[in-house]
């Protein structure tokens, strides 16, 4: 599989570079979520903490405006649920 160094901006990675795997057309997941284990004194049944990174464009080519790489910016509310667009479906949940 093919890596990519992908720059982290904000939140407790901030400045880090780290390889993230492509997938077949060249870009790197949406989302890159970072499990962070509970600490050995806190309470037992606690959950892991998540820190969650979106992908964003890191600038863009002047002729044709294509992005020209990708980095990862802090999300501190964690990925937001998308829900799923069926063509048949109403607008608006169906109300």
């Amino acid at each position: 599989m093919r890596s990519e160094n992908t720059p982290f901006e904000g939140g407790p990675m901030d400045g880090r570079v780290l390889p993230v795997l492509v997938g077949p057309t060249g870009h790197p997941p949406k989302w890159y979520k970072i499990p962070v284990p509970p600490p050995p004194d806190a309470a037992p049944g606690t959950p892991p903490t998540v820190y969650a990174y979106r992908r964003v464009p890191a600038g863009f080519t002047k002729r044709l405006g294509l992005p020209r790489g990708w980095r990862y910016e802090y999300v501190p509310g964690g990925a937001e649920r998308r829900k799923l667009k069926w063509p048949w479906s109403k607008p608006n949940g169906g109300q």
